[in-house]
């Protein structure tokens, strides 16, 4: 994020961006969506203030990412597949930090009612970050 704080200006646009790629696939390597947890993450980091207003929307889409990721029976390597699932995870984790522990308390209900390992796995290190 070369921008830094100045990505406030474009918060809005970037923020639709960022969305529109994690609901599609981009074919087994997955370098869009990759690039656009990295490109999350960034964001996160520099216009923290911002987020926590983002939140519901930025916790909808990412847990909506890691279903789809879970459940997709097509050709992408196992090695891709964690790495979208860690880097949704850390957006999670500093999403948490920058809402002082909002997502938390929202995974709660989902993890006691969610019964795939792999996405409770990524909500239990988000409950356990500190």
């Amino acid at each position: 994020c070369r921008l830094g704080i100045l990505v406030v200006r474009h918060l809005k646009r970037l923020e639709r961006v960022i969305l529109g790629y994690l609901e599609v696939s981009d074919g087994p390597e997955e370098e869009a969506r990759l690039g656009i947890l990295e490109t999350l993450q960034c964001t996160i980091e520099h216009a923290w203030p911002r987020m926590p207003c983002r939140l519901p929307v930025l916790l909808k889409a990412l847990l909506r990412l890691m279903w789809d990721v879970h459940t997709d029976l097509g050709p992408t390597p196992e090695p891709v597949r964690a790495a979208l699932l860690q880097r949704a995870t850390q957006c999670l984790i500093l999403l948490d930090h920058c809402s002082r522990g909002q997502v938390k308390v929202l995974l709660e209900g989902v993890y006691s009612s969610c019964e795939e390992n792999r996405v409770r796995e990524c909500i239990r290190k988000v409950q356990e970050s500190t």
